[in-house]
């Protein structure tokens, strides 16, 4: 049977932290960490994806299992707003799988699903899209936040 103190350490274990908790402070430092991680996938990551001497499925592919882990970590971090973290991950687990099924078909010379590609792609890009909007709804809230905090004196005599 258990202590009333080991019952109180288990009730204390941290809560996921979202951006709906999060405070202003918080806010803008997720805010900066998203940009700054989606910055530098799209300025160094994926056109070293395009100079790899492989398959245009392998170079997808590749940068699925990336956004795969990247959601991952934005999940674990809090950084955004869970329901679209959630989805985030299910988008790009989802087009890494098709293209690893895909590379598997080609491996096995069937060569005919290129459908395959085309999905997980637009599957990366409703990904993406949902990043920037996770972005947006932070900077909103923050800027929301902000104008609570400081409300517009206005002029008694206008």
């Amino acid at each position: 049977m258990k202590s009333a103190e080991d019952r109180e350490t288990l009730d204390q274990e941290p809560a996921l932290h979202t951006a709906e908790d999060a405070s202003p402070r918080e806010l803008w430092q997720a805010s900066w960490k998203l940009l700054l991680l989606l910055a530098i996938l799209g300025l160094l990551v994926v056109p070293l994806l395009r100079e790899l001497p492989v398959g245009q499925s392998s170079r997808i592919g590749l940068l699925a299992w990336m956004l795969v882990a990247l959601a991952l970590y934005w999940l674990y971090a809090g950084m955004g707003y869970r329901p679209l973290l959630l989805l985030q991950l299910l988008l790009f687990s989802g087009a890494a799988a098709l293209l690893t099924a895909k590379l598997l078909l080609v491996a096995i010379d069937v060569h005919e699903l290129t459908v395959l590609r085309y999905v997980a792609r637009a599957m990366i890009l409703v990904g993406t899209g949902l990043a920037g909007a996770n972005l947006g709804g932070m900077l909103l809230m923050l800027w929301r936040r902000s104008r609570q905090d400081h409300p517009v004196h206005r002029n008694p005599r206008s």
